[in-house]
Order: C-alpha cells, then sequence, then structure tokens
C-alpha cells in the first residue's frame, strides 16, 4: 500500500554541516520509502531548495515546495533572517522574535514568499491520507498543528518539535490531538530527539500520562518516556 510522507520545514535535508549532516525525518524518508510510496517537502526558504533538490536527486518520488506553509490565509509571507545564520538558515521565520530569541545582537533581514495555509497545501498537493507527518516550522509550529484538520486529513504519525512550546501551547496541543483519537509515544523523528511523536491509536495509559508532559522539561522527556507503552512500531 502506498504511504505518504510530509515534511514541513525541510530546511537543507541531509546537507548540512552544522548538524553533521543529519536530519531525522530525511533519513526517515530515505530509509522508509519506496517506489510506490510519495514524499512532499515544503521549504520556504528558496536558498534551500537546490540543497534539497540535491539531497532527494538519487529519488524519483520527491515532490519538493517553496512555500511558506502557515495558519492563516496569508498568500505572500515575510520571513526573517540574520546572515549570521547562514548558509542554510535553520531559525528563518515568520515569527522575527524567533529569530532575535536565537541572534539577539544579529541584523535583521527579511523576504516574501508565497504563503498557503496547511490545509489548503494538503487539499492541493498530498491528498486526504498521510502516513508521516514532520512539523519544524521554527516558531509556529503549535499554530500550524491546531489549523489541521484532524477529521478531513488522517494522519498515522505526527511528528512535532517541541523546544519552542510554552506550557499552556503543549497542553493544548495534547488535548486537540487525544480528542482526535491520537495518543503520545515519545521522542519523535528529530535526530536530536527535539521531537513528540502522536500516532493514531487510542492507547489510555499514554493519553493519562500525556497530560502530564506540560510539565516534563526537555532535559528530564528521556525519564518520562520511559513509562511510554510503545506497542509495535
Amino acid at each position: 500500500m502506498k504511504k505518504v510522507f510530509v515534511h514541513l520545514g525541510g530546511g537543507a535535508g541531509d546537507l548540512d554541516s552544522r548538524s553533521n549532516y543529519r536530519c531525522g525525518f530525511t533519513e526517515l524518508i530515505k530509509k522508509k520509502i519506496t517506489t510506490e510510496d510519495e514524499a512532499f517537502v515544503v521549504e520556504a526558504n528558496p536558498k534551500n531548495i537546490n540543497k534539497l533538490r540535491e539531497c532527494y536527486k538519487n529519488f524519483k518520488n520527491i515532490n519538493i515546495f517553496n512555500y511558506a506553509i502557515n495558519y492563516n490565509n496569508s498568500s505572500l509571507c515575510e520571513f526573517f533572517f540574520t546572515k549570521d545564520d547562514a548558509p542554510h538558515y535553520q531559525v528563518c521565520s515568520l515569527d522575527i522574535n524567533h529569530v532575535k530569541k536565537h541572534y539577539p545582537n544579529s541584523v535583521i533581514e527579511s523576504f516574501k514568499v508565497k504563503g498557503l495555509n496547511i490545509n489548503e497545501f494538503f487539499s492541493k498537493y498530498v491528498g486526504e491520507k498521510i502516513d508521516y507527518l514532520s512539523i519544524d516550522l521554527e516558531g509556529i509550529d503549535y499554530e500550524v498543528m491546531m489549523e489541521i484538520d484532524l477529521l478531513r486529513f488522517q494522519i498515522e504519525n505526527i511528528s512535532i518539535e517541541h523546544l519552542h512550546l510554552n506550557k499552556s501551547q503543549k497542553k493544548n496541543m495534547v488535548n486537540y490531538l487525544n480528542k482526535n483519537g491520537y495518543s503520545y509515544f515519545g521522542n519523535g523523528y528529530d535526530h536530536k530527539n527535539f521531537d513528540y511523536l502522536f500516532k493514531k491509536e487510542k492507547i489510555k495509559w499514554n493519553r493519562f500520562l500525556s497530560n502530564f508532559l506540560w510539565l516534563v522539561s526537555h532535559k528530564k522527556i528521556k525519564y518520562f518516556n520511559k513509562f511510554i507503552f510503545k506497542g509495535s512500531e
């Protein structure tokens, strides 16, 4: 059966030297994808598009898009960056404060790129069935996650970066996912373990534990995850 992968915030794939040429979700795609499957990789920064094409040059079923995925209906979005983050601008963001947080003493610049609402992107390009979704959108992960129509789009696995989520956002997101049939399954696909993983399964124990997820810091998450029921991988 055809599997569908969606990577929101593809960056430079596994070609960024500052990440030791690693990207957890890129590695997942390359490991699992077959000739029957399809992947959709979205990156807002046009400077990274050629890198992504090079990254996936040996894979024919990879679709690469230069869009700013957002949670409203903006057709043109302004992105902020600093040249101190070159060459791949990994903290480039719709949120200028996100860039300032990482580079408080740097000159902030901007560019504009075509924007697309997350549900519109799924509807127009991907379809209603997604097997693996990665959300790494530098400061707007929560807003995009909460915008996804989980009744319409059947997503089996959701890996979302949690480093920039506050406690209230973590609470709201867990409640939203639990109500829509998901359970927390520990670390997501990010190779640095910066992601949460939610699966479309109803595991009562995992759901119970996830109600306390907002209390757990990133440094303690590995201990918390020892209590999670993993089931079959």
